[in-house]
């Protein structure tokens, strides 16, 4: 994780190692070794998690790299412009192609129309036989994994910008900007497309609803408030995907909160804690689960914010933002570990070695398992008894 920056603030950039530090990145290697990756350890099994299928996409991944399953399929992408579309029962390819560039991030696809951003902002759209259908130009740097859907492509820049493009054409049909801080994190987020709007998180601890199609900002939500007297100190931006489980829409931060909103009720607070994460939240119909910055992952009652349980035996271990499947809730590791726990108290029912170096990219929960994209571009599905 590093920080992305405002030109008038290149000053700054000496504060991206302490930002790593802070943020359980920690690059300290002392002696006291508190910093150090907690040791794996025997435990009783309570489930059996297996390789189903493995598929090499390209080379390359990081934290925008997350697939895309749209029913039976799923498209990936690696950072050497290589993307794909793939069977999600058997993990065969239906084609794989590579652009001319490499990618800053991952995929976002309806079925129809598969999108991904290069690194110099050009925004690359596909058709479902992997033909290109067209190019555009983002205003700047893309890190967040494009949404595609409604006929528009919409991608977050990282000069604070939420912007469409038509789907068909590449035309670039709305954009909607919103006052940046001095400082702000190349952190995980991700865009979540619900009932006709798109769900982007804007750096300043904020989230904001706007009309997929219009561009019109249809709610606007905090949630936190930057805090202390330093641009360092004052970093809160929301992290990973906010998770939706019935009415409730719920969004972690940075240095500042963990908050519910009642999307029924107008965005209304339901309950807020303070919390700090640096990877982002998952939720099932009973739980939030959220890792801190230091890795280790608590469980938190849906209805009113308190805490079912924390779990410090993966402390360290950079794992990613974690996700709820039947019956456990799973996160990667540096190491290309797969971690399984139970839901009810946290115990660590099954662990998996992927390899390929460490995962960053969120894993993805299916119908037939937990995908998981690894550092070496490798797309792997983990099917659990």
């Amino acid at each position: 994780m590093s920080l992305l920056l405002n030109a008038k603030w290149v000053r700054l950039v000496w504060f991206s190692a302490l930002l790593l530090a802070l943020a359980g990145c920690s690059l300290w290697t002392g002696d006291d070794g508190r910093y150090n990756p907690t040791p794996l350890t025997e435990y009783k099994a309570g489930l059996s998690a297996r390789v189903a299928w493995k598929a090499q996409i390209g080379k390359g991944s990081g934290i925008g790299f997350v697939p895309q399953v749209v029913g039976p399929v799923v498209y990936a992408a690696a950072a050497d412009g290589s993307l794909g579309k793939f069977d999600l029962a058997t993990g065969s390819p239906a084609w794989v192609v590579k652009v001319d560039k490499k990618l800053s991030a991952g995929v976002g696809s309806d079925g129809k129309t598969t999108a991904v951003v290069t690194s110099d902002g050009t925004v690359v759209a596909l058709d479902d036989s992997g033909q290109v259908k067209w190019r555009s130009k983002a205003s700047s740097e893309v890190t967040v994994p494009p949404v595609v859907g409604l006929g528009v492509v919409v991608v977050r820049s990282g000069d604070y910008r939420v912007q469409a493009f038509n789907a068909e054409t590449g035309e670039r049909i709305w954009s909607v900007q919103r006052p940046g801080p001095a400082l702000a994190l190349r952190a995980p987020a991700r865009m979540l497309l619900l009932e006709g709007l798109v769900i982007s998180a804007i750096p300043g601890g904020k989230l904001i609803a706007i009309n997929a199609v219009s561009g019109d900002v249809q709610w606007e939500g905090t949630v936190a408030l930057p805090k202390g007297s330093t641009d360092l100190e004052r970093v809160n931006d929301v992290v990973g995907l906010p998770a939706l489980s019935g009415t409730l829409l719920c969004a972690v931060s940075f240095q500042g909160r963990v908050v519910c909103f009642d999307i029924a009720a107008g965005g209304r607070t339901v309950w807020s804690k303070d919390f700090s994460s640096s990877v982002g939240l998952s939720s099932d119909a009973a739980q939030l689960y959220i890792p801190n910055e230091r890795d280790a992952i608590s469980a938190f009652d849906l209805k009113n914010g308190g805490l079912a349980w924390r779990q410090d035996a993966l402390r360290h271990r950079k794992v990613t933002s974690p996700v709820a499947l039947p019956g456990a809730i799973a996160v990667g590791d540096f190491e290309g570990f797969v971690h399984f726990l139970a839901p009810a108290d946290g115990q660590q029912l099954a662990r998996i070695l992927v390899g390929g170096g460490a995962i960053q990219a969120p894993l993805v929960a299916t119908p037939q398992g937990v995908l998981v994209q690894s550092g070496d571009g490798l797309l792997v599905l983990i099917g659990l008894n």
